[in-house]
C-alpha cells in the first residue's frame, strides 16, 4: 500500500512545484523579487516532499516491531503460553496465511483451528499500520505545502533557503559515509578483541600452522585449533606480487603507448574494448583460470619434469611431474590479466591529463618522443600512476573467486609459485558461511584476519602517500 502511495505523493509535490513558481510570479508582478519563481517552486517541492518521505521512513521502521507487539498483545492464551522460539513461528505463519500463502509449518490443534481466525487479524493490523502511515504522511505534505504556500512572498530568500537544503542534504551524505567507515571499523574491533581474548596475538601473527577448528567436546580429537596466520598473508602477498608483476608493466606500456603513438583509430578501437574487459565478472576470470590456464600450466610443468626425469636434475623432474591445475601462478597470472585492463585505462587517463604545454616544452628542447615520455610524462603522471597501482594492489589483495578457483584451499607458507596457497579474503569467506555460532574462536579468527588486513593495507597505502608525495612535482 505505502507504494502504491509514493507516486501519488510525487505528483502532489510536483503539483506543489508548478503552483508555487505560478503563485511567486504572480505575487512577485510589478516587483523585484529576491528569487525567482523556479526556486519558489522547488522550495515547495522540497517541503511537500521531505516531511512525507520521513514519516514512511520511520513507519517502515517501527511498523514491523509495532506490529508484532500489536500481535502478540491480542493473541490466545493458549499461543501466549507457547515457548518464545514457537511462539514467533506461530506469529509468522499467521502473517503467511494473512497474505494469502500457505504455512511453513504444520501445527497441532488448537493452534491449526487457530491459525486462520490469527491470521486474519494479523492482516487487519497490517492493513491498519499502512493506512496509518499513508494518512500521517499526507497529513505532513499538506502542513509542509500550506505552510510554503502562506511564506510565498517577493522578498522570501527562497533561492538560499534551496541552497540551505541542498547543503544539509550532501552533508548527510559525507555523515552517512563516515558513520559506516566508523561501524565497519568498530565491528571489526569489537569481535576481533574477542577472538585475541582466546589467541594471542603474537601466535596469531606469527604462528606457521593455520587450522581454526573448534571442538564439540572437550576430549574430541583436535579440540585446540591452530590461529597462526602468516601462511595466509604469504599466500595473499605472493598472489598479489605475481599478479602485479603481470598487470603493471602491461598495463602501463599499454598506457603510454596508446597516450603518446597510438593513432586515433586504433584508439579508438582498443580503449573502449580495455574498458569493457575491466567489468567483465572475477567468476569469469575464475572459470578460465581453472579450465583454461590451470590445466595448460600443468601440462607445460609435467612434460618438462617428464623430461628431467633421469637426468641430474632427477628430483626437479619428479617434483614438476606432480604440478597439479592449483597453484599461486595461476591465479597471480589470470588475476594480473583481469587487473591489465584496469591499470591501463586508469594510466592512460592519468598521462593524457598532463598539460599538452610541457611535452611542447620537451619537443623545442630537442627531445625525442621516448625521452619525453621518460623524463617529462612518467615525473609529471607519477602520482597518479602510483595511485592507479595502489588501487589494483587492493583489488588485487581483496579478490577471492580467482583465488579460490584457481589456488585452492591449502593454507601453506611457502614461496614456490607452484604450490597451492590461500589468501585472507578466501578463508573469511570460508569461515563466515553457512550457519555459524559467533561466540566461537573459528568464527571470530574471521574478524581477526579481517582487521590485521585493514591495517595492513591501510600502512601500506600511508607509505605510498609519503612516496608520492617526495617525488611530487608542482606545474603551472
Amino acid at each position: 500500500m505505502t507504494w502504491l502511495f509514493l507516486p501519488l505523493l510525487i505528483a502532489a509535490a510536483l503539483a506543489a512545484y508548478v503552483g508555487a513558481r505560478s503563485l511567486a510570479r504572480r505575487r512577485g508582478e510589478g516587483q523585484r523579487p529576491h528569487s525567482r519563481p523556479g526556486q519558489h517552486g522547488a522550495y515547495a517541492l522540497i517541503w511537500t516532499l521531505i516531511p512525507a518521505l520521513v514519516v514512511l521512513l520511520a513507519a517502515g521502521i517501527a511498523s514491523g516491531p509495532l506490529e508484532l507487539q500489536l500481535t502478540a498483545n491480542g493473541a490466545p492464551e493458549v499461543v501466549s503460553q507457547l515457548e518464545p522460539f514457537r511462539r514467533e513461528a506461530f506469529f509468522a505463519d499467521a502473517r503467511a496465511v494473512g497474505a494469502g500463502r500457505d504455512a511453513v509449518q504444520i501445527w497441532p490443534a488448537p493452534y491449526a483451528e487457530l491459525l486462520p481466525a490469527e491470521g486474519r487479524r494479523a492482516a487487519r493490523i497490517e492493513q491498519m499500520l499502512g493506512l496509518g502511515s499513508i494518512v500521517i504522511a499526507t497529513l505532513a505534505a499538506l502542513l509542509g505545502g500550506l505552510f510554503v504556500f502562506s511564506q510565498i512572498r517577493p522578498g522570501m530568500r527562497a533561492r538560499n533557503r534551496v541552497e540551505g537544503w541542498i547543503v544539509g542534504a550532501l552533508f548527510t551524505c559525507s555523515v552517512v559515509a563516515i558513520l559506516t567507515t566508523v561501524g565497519i571499523i568498530a565491528s571489526l574491533v569489537f569481535d576481533s578483541i574477542r577472538f585475541f581474548a582466546s589467541v594471542p596475538i603474537a601466535e596469531f601473527l606469527f604462528g606457521t600452522q593455520w587450522s581454526p577448528q573448534t571442538a564439540i567436546r572437550a576430549d574430541q580429537i583436535g579440540s585446540t585449533g591452530a590461529f597462526g596466520a602468516l601462511p595466509l598473508f604469504a599466500g595473499t602477498f605472493l598472489i598479489m606480487l605475481i599478479a602485479m608483476t603481470v598487470a603493471a608493466p602491461i598495463g602501463l606500456f599499454a598506457a603510454i603507448y596508446l597516450s603518446e603513438y597510438a593513432g586515433p583509430t586504433f584508439r579508438a578501437v582498443v580503449k573502449p574494448v580495455l574498458e569493457i574487459l575491466a567489468g567483465v565478472p572475477t567468476v569469469v576470470y575464475g572459470f578460465f583460470a581453472a579450465l583454461t590456464v590451470g590445466p595448460a600450466f600443468r601440462v607445460f610443468f609435467n612434460e618438462i619434469g617428464a623430461f628431467l626425469v633421469g637426468g641430474p636434475l632427477d628430483g626437479l623432474g619428479q617434483y614438476l611431474m606432480l604440478v597439479q591445475n592449483q597453484m599461486a601462478l595461476v591465479a597471480g597470472m589470470v588475476m594480473g590479466i583481469m587487473l591489465i585492463p584496469f591499470v591501463s585505462s586508469l594510466s592512460d587517463d592519468i598521462i593524457n591529463a598532463v598539460p599538452q604545454s610541457l611535452r611542447d616544452g620537451s619537443y623545442a628542447m630537442g627531445a625525442t618522443k621516448s625521452e619525453t615520455v621518460k623524463r617529462v610524462l612518467l615525473p609529471a603522471a607519477l602520482p597518479g600512476v602510483a595511485g592507479a597501482m595502489l588501487l589494483a594492489m587492493s583489488r588485487a589483495i581483496g579478490e577471492t573467486m580467482i583465488v579460490t578457483m584457481a589456488a585452492g584451499l591449502a593454507a601453506n607458507l611457502t614461496l614456490n609459485p607452484l604450490d597451492t596457497v590461500t589468501t585472507v579474503t578466501v578463508q573469511i569467506v570460508t569461515l563466515l558461511t553457512g550457519d555459524q555460532e559467533f561466540n566461537s574462536t573459528k568464527t571470530l579468527s574471521a574478524f581477526g584476519l579481517g582487521l590485521t588486513l585493514f591495517l595492513v593495507t591501510l600502512v601500506l597505502n600511508i607509505i605510498a602517500q609519503r612516496i608520492v608525495q617526495t617525488y611530487r612535482q608542482q606545474y603551472d
